[in-house]
């Protein structure tokens, strides 16, 4: 029997419908019948933390997000702890390694808080294992069944860049909160007055780092393993500035639910944000997270009062006399966008505003990105010089430029 996603994916309360998430993230219509790897959307998202339980209080004090499940000693999990927190339909997982052997400890070790699986979820793994088997994925994990008084889930695991993997999950027999051993969690977390309810909807997209010469490689996996299609492809002047350089190519999934943007350095002046990313990781990784929301001046300015730091953006592009000639109309003010450093693009679809943190924790690797679509299927080309220019400026205070 061919599935459908409304076949297999439990949307809870409080999570956008489809017909919201299509305009979120840009959704597209998608025949799923004819997909060789049929990803119905993202689980979650699962770091290593150096704290884990001082990084769950972060997520919820911070970004707003609901803890809904947890695993740990607690729960006769003796080797680390996982904290599960939701905002919208976003998952974030949270792990950290408890006995002093645990092996998140070595990664973390490694490369710091990081995103160790973007973890799907999938109408058939056992399918989806034998198409990646038969293309010549690396197999992490055999499909196999976890167990408990709330029913079973199916998953397997491939390997993908660097220590990021992808967990395959098929959730159709289990009403658990999570996944079998976690125990499920009811506090919400604190909003000031005035604050939105929700600071983000969705992952929007995640953004890979690979090294010099091996973008076309990992293109190539999504595309023949799992099915992705290409998006777009930003390279030359697309992806420059006066010192440096970077490529970038973006695959999805049929209906666009997930999308990759895959990141390799380019020949430059001087050091790339990629080259940076690629040093203080040691190595390939996930570089950023794009957040969906619906009100990106609230959420800004939420986080802002919460202590969150953005990129700089000049002055002058906002009082660039092309800019409005270029974005046409737009929901929000320019002189707003101005004030919160907004940037914003538009494309033949629609337009988006977009703005970006500066890193999260004490390495100059992951961050996020605030996204708010209007139509717009892009990922604001037409800020690129400006983002890179600011990107920039914080490697040169770092002196790593």
């Amino acid at each position: 029997m061919t599935l459908s996603f409304e076949d297999t994916r439990r949307a809870a309360p409080d999570e956008p419908t489809d017909e919201a998430l299509r305009d979120l993230v840009g959704l597209v219509d998608h025949d799923v019948t004819t997909d060789p790897f049929p990803v119905l959307g993202m689980d979650a998202v699962v770091f290593v933390c150096g704290n884990a339980t001082q990084s769950a209080q972060y997520f919820q004090a911070v970004w707003g997000m609901d803890p809904f499940a947890y695993r740990g000693p607690e729960t006769g999990h003796r080797g680390d702890v996982a904290y599960a927190l939701k905002s919208g339909s976003a998952r974030f997982v949270l792990t950290g390694g408890v006995a002093p052997d645990s092996p998140l400890l070595d990664i973390h070790r490694e490369h710091g808080d990081a995103v160790v699986d973007l973890a799907m979820e999938v109408g058939d793994v056992d399918r989806c294992i034998e198409q990646a088997r038969r293309q010549g994925a690396r197999i992490l994990a055999e499909p196999h069944d976890e167990t408990d008084e709330h029913g079973t889930v199916r998953s397997a695991a491939i390997a993908t860049y660097g220590h990021v993997r992808h967990t395959l999950i098929d959730r159709r027999r289990y009403t658990g909160p999570y996944l079998p051993g976690f125990r499920p969690v009811t506090t919400t977390a604190v909003r000031p007055d005035g604050a939105p309810r929700r600071l983000f909807q969705a992952l929007d997209h995640a953004v890979g780092n690979v090294e010099l010469g091996r973008m076309d490689e990992w293109v190539d996996f999504y595309n023949r393993v799992m099915g992705f299609v290409n998006m777009a492809e930003f390279v030359g002047d697309d992806i420059a500035t006066e010192y440096s350089a970077l490529m970038s190519k973006v695959v999805a999934n049929g209906n666009h639910r997930v999308k990759f943007p895959l990141n390799e350095p380019a020949a430059g002046k001087r050091k790339s944000q990629i080259d940076e990313y690629l040093e203080f990781h040691a190595g390939p990784g996930c570089q950023h997270l794009a957040l969906a929301t619906g009100d990106i001046l609230g959420t800004v300015d939420a986080l802002r009062d919460r202590g969150v730091r953005f990129l700089d953006t000049p002055d002058a592009y906002y009082d660039d006399p092309e800019l409005a000639a270029r974005i046409g109309p737009v929901r929000v003010p320019v002189a707003e966008l101005k004030k919160r450093r907004i940037l914003v693009d538009r494309d033949e679809d629609g337009y988006l505003l977009q703005i970006f943190t500066k890193p999260l924790g004490d390495r100059p690797t992951i961050f996020f990105e605030i996204i708010e679509r209007h139509g717009s299927l892009g990922f604001g080309k037409g800020n690129f010089k400006a983002l890179f220019e600011s990107i920039e400026r914080e490697q040169a205070a770092r002196g790593n430029l």
